[in-house]
């Protein structure tokens, strides 16, 4: 499958039924707060993202209950794969340095974040 970038407000619709793992339009409207989207706008979306192919669906009743068709993870890695490609021409270590750099990182600092990264990955595999 040849993934998109999403919208904006896609991946925040993403995002939720990421979390939720499954979800009919009122459960996705429910994860909003403060100023909540229209109802037929969150519908219009979910029409797009199943397009895209991020989302399928199941009848229940009237209801329409969407399910990722994308796991997270995948979205991510092409992401990070695009960011490192677009800007930093696919070196993780220009991308590693850009972010020292912007954040006043010493050497010390950097490892502190790559064993920190190195036990997020052990945690994932063990799910996995």
């Amino acid at each position: 499958m040849d993934l998109k970038s999403l919208t904006k407000a896609e991946e925040q619709i993403m995002q939720i039924i990421w979390k939720l793992r499954e979800a009919i339009v009122k459960d996705i409207l429910a994860e909003f707060e403060g100023t909540k989207p229209a109802y037929t706008t969150i519908a219009t979306v979910l029409t797009v993202l199943e397009k895209k192919g991020f989302v399928s669906h199941r009848k229940i009743g009237n209801s329409k209950l969407f399910t990722p068709a994308i796991s997270k993870a995948e979205y991510t890695k092409f992401q990070v794969t695009s960011l490192l490609g677009n800007y930093f021409g696919g070196s993780f270590p220009k991308l590693a340095s850009f972010f020292a750099k912007e954040n006043d990182m010493d050497i010390s600092d950097l490892e502190k974040v790559l064993k920190e990264a190195e036990k997020e990955m052990k945690k994932d595999q063990e799910k996995n």
